[in-house]
């Protein structure tokens, strides 16, 4: 199975770059969700916010896509175009997709937030999504395997209820926004590529309420579950290390270290 070439200092500080960028605009956009807000909204500040920082938005153009960021409401898994037309209301959730090139290197993270007051069911997604990305990345370390980290965020799900689109994984992350290895969200340990240290990888569980099945929209980007059950979605970009990983789509230093 496919890896990624090994990352150069110097890689490694544009990625991580590209990803504290990521993280400021995750952190930025929050006081701007809010009911009665649109998704083109929503967009366009956090268009002018990379922009100002430095750098350009990965997903402006990417295969054709429109938008500068994917905003996905409720039962949209992934890749929700933002539009004049999709207006948020109390109650619902939406998950924030990033991605920044800086100097020709990628961060990429994403955050699924409630609008206003959300529903208790709502709230235990989120938040056994978080801990599924938190349970993976603690896997991580050189030497360690890809299926490592897509277990342990299966087994928090699975035990949860949840449903797992495996169509949509994480990746790997550098020049290019997707680079190998695929990153499932669930399966066996000690299988897939083995880490090494200088790798960066975007961990990213996208978990539904209900049935793991999706369907692609009629603009060929809108995913949703097919039951109409909430998703969620949280990635970060990390480093994988000797002993662990660094965290680089965080504002405040992330080491993740294990033996």
């Amino acid at each position: 199975m496919a890896t990624q070439e090994i990352k150069s200092i110097s890689e490694i500080k544009l990625i991580s770059y590209a990803s504290l960028i990521v993280a400021q605009v995750l952190e930025e956009i929050e006081p701007f969700i809010q009911p009665g807000v649109s998704t083109l909204e929503l967009d366009s500040l956090c268009e002018k916010m990379i922009i100002e920082k430095g750098a350009t938005p990965s997903f402006k153009g990417y295969g054709g896509f429109s938008g500068s960021i994917c905003t996905s409401i409720n039962e949209v898994v992934v890749h929700g175009i933002p539009n004049a037309h999709s207006i948020l209301k109390e109650g619902d959730i939406i998950t924030i997709d990033v991605g920044a090139n800086y100097k020709g290197y990628h961060g990429d993270g994403a955050k699924t937030y409630g609008v206003g007051q959300i529903s208790d069911e709502a709230q235990r997604l989120l938040d056994v999504t978080l801990e599924a990305l938190h349970q993976g990345i603690a896997q991580v370390k050189a030497g360690a395997f890809v299926g490592d980290i897509s277990h342990a965020i299966g087994t928090t799900l699975k035990k949860a209820g949840y449903g797992i689109p495996l169509e949509y994984t994480g990746h790997g992350i550098g020049e290019s926004l997707h680079e190998e290895p695929a990153i499932p969200n669930d399966g066996f340990p000690g299988s897939g590529p083995r880490l090494q240290e200088g790798m960066t990888l975007c961990i990213e569980p996208i978990v539904h309420i209900g049935k793991p099945f999706t369907k692609v929209l009629r603009d060929n980007w809108t995913v949703i579950t097919k039951d109409g059950s909430l998703s969620a979605h949280f990635e970060h970009t990390v480093l994988v290390t000797k002993s662990g990983c660094s965290i680089l789509t965080t504002t405040q230093t992330k080491e993740v270290t294990h033996g």
